[in-house]
């Protein structure tokens, strides 16, 4: 068993100036996507350049943030905005959520493509090994403040937290919907792959991670299950990115139609 520190969720305080952990897990992970993007962006045959990454990073970040917001009161938190017709806007009260983030990275960074002239399918495959790494910081910094806990466990590497030994659930999600999300995709975007496998891909990866630490992570309170004593909300938005990922490979390696992030040469 091992002892939760309690960290404090304030990492900076200047006056009435406060910088949380988890405000800085955002820049972490915006500052990783920005720096491998500008190197593939540098790499030979690429159709990136790396000033074209600043723009898309910026696209990339708004729909993250925005995405994030609507996607959490909308999936998680209709109760609360019912309550406080002022919730929506309540970002310091906490409470973002990955498939929101995640549709909204997609709408903003496909008007980022029609706007620049590229295939959206193109731009969805060149960000897909990027969030990896901040998935994983961002999974640290709830370990920081101490939220999303797993199940009460009796395994020696479970916490002590509140007198429960508890699954430390955001670090079982750093390690699969982060770092081993990032070192696949990084991987198997190494090389040109036909257009949308790595957007496939990612789906897969990070649906099928989410889903399995959901059967150790304790849902929203004000959620709790939504069938039997099992089935969570997590795994109701993850399911469909697998059979989604599934059907974008199949398709794929149907069609091999090259990668438009490559000169033909390249390829």
């Amino acid at each position: 068993m091992l002892q939760y520190p309690g960290f404090d969720p304030i990492a900076i305080q200047l006056g009435p100036i406060k910088v949380h952990w988890y405000g800085i897990t955002y820049l972490v992970a915006f500052a990783t996507a920005w720096w491998l993007g500008r190197y593939r962006a540098r790499r030979p045959g690429s159709t990136w350049k790396p000033l074209d990454v600043d723009d898309f990073l910026f696209f990339a970040m708004l729909g993250v943030i925005l995405g994030g917001r609507v996607g959490y009161v909308l999936f998680y938190g209709l109760g609360f905005w019912a309550q406080d017709p002022w919730y929506p806007i309540k970002i310091w009260d906490g409470g973002m959520s990955f498939h929101g983030g995640l549709l909204g990275v997609m709408l903003a960074i496909a008007i980022y493509a029609v706007r620049r002239k590229r295939k959206i399918a193109d731009v969805f495959d060149f960000a897909a090994p990027f969030p990896g790494l901040g998935l994983m910081a961002g999974r640290f910094g709830n370990f920081i403040n101490g939220e999303l806990w797993g199940k009460t466990t009796t395994v020696p590497w479970g916490f002590q937290v509140n007198g429960e030994v508890r699954h430390a659930t955001q670090l079982y999600e750093a390690a699969l919907e982060g770092l081993l999300l990032f070192l696949i995709l990084w991987w198997f975007t190494s090389k040109p792959r036909p257009r949308l496998a790595p957007s496939g891909l990612f789906l897969i990866l990070y649906g099928l991670a989410r889903i399995t630490v959901e059967f150790w992570r304790v849902p929203d309170q004000h959620l709790s299950y939504l069938l039997g004593d099992w089935v969570t909300m997590g795994m109701v938005l993850s399911a469909p990115m697998v059979l989604i990922g599934a059907a974008l490979m199949i398709m794929a390696y149907k069609r091999r139609e090259p990668s438009g992030n490559v000169v033909t040469s390249a390829a």
